[in-house]
């Protein structure tokens, strides 16, 4: 049964890799074997935690540095990635959050959080899935939200791009998947990071949130490890174009 998630001699890119739940991620597929490429816009050139993290699992680490932000840098860091070799495992988990209602939401805040969350993954989902489509195999795993299936409040940009994520992984399954691309994502609930900091910290919010989450506390970032390890390994050759909810039952509620 173990062989079935074992990432022995993979290679993994891992988005947003320097914090919360990228970092979380990247240990977890570490753990499973995979060696790792972290990116991130302040991601340290050496001695990072994800690095060490990685390292302490006994597996290979590359650091690059990319802002999702900037189109031209994207495009250079899809072939900074294709230049270091084949890539088994792509996990789009980059992203961004601004909290303004939308009547003063402006064209800017907008146009990043558009930028960074879901015209970045499609690039690089273009980019690194053409070569796993060559080579007849891959996974590709969004970071999508409970807003891929909900509105929220004061995060239009952030909603509408969530639910763009949901919609670009079914698209990309539905082309992909007969090429032996797998192409999924997971929905985190209400996860302890610093996009959540804001409604951690209001307590009227923190307390409705609570009292609607079955397990009754917030995730925790390691909370997403499992799921990602399912949907990079041979357990989930069968499965293509989901949203996987991580969220302690929200969605059920």
């Amino acid at each position: 049964m173990t062989a079935l998630f074992d990432l022995s001699g993979r290679t993994a890119v891992v988005t947003g890799a320097r914090r919360g739940i990228g970092l979380a991620m990247a240990e977890a597929l570490a753990l499973a074997g995979a060696d790792i490429v972290g990116v991130s816009a302040q991601l340290e050139a050496e001695g990072s935690e994800v690095e060490r993290r990685v390292r302490a699992a006994g597996r290979r680490f590359t650091a690059l540095r990319a802002d999702l932000g900037d189109r031209a840098a994207v495009h250079r860091l899809a072939r900074d990635i294709t230049a270091l070799g084949p890539v088994d495992i792509l996990v789009n988990n980059g992203g961004t959050i601004a909290r303004t209602p939308a009547t003063e939401h402006p064209d800017e805040m907008w146009d990043h959080v558009i930028e960074v969350n879901l015209s970045s993954q499609f690039v690089l989902s273009r980019e690194i899935g053409r070569t796993m489509v060559e080579r007849g195999r891959g996974k590709i795993i969004f970071t999508a939200s409970l807003l891929s299936f909900q509105g929220g409040i004061t995060v239009p940009g952030y909603a509408a791009s969530k639910s763009g994520v949901a919609g670009l992984t079914k698209a990309l399954a539905n082309e992909w998947a007969a090429h032996g691309v797998n192409v999924n994502a997971i929905a985190p609930g209400y996860i302890a990071t610093d996009n959540t900091q804001a409604l951690r910290d209001d307590p009227d919010r923190n307390q409705a949130i609570l009292a609607r989450i079955p397990a009754s506390r917030w995730g925790r970032a390691d909370d997403l490890g499992g799921a990602t390890v399912f949907l990079a390994s041979t357990a989930s050759d069968y499965v293509n174009g989901i949203v996987l909810p991580v969220d302690g039952g929200w969605l059920g509620r």
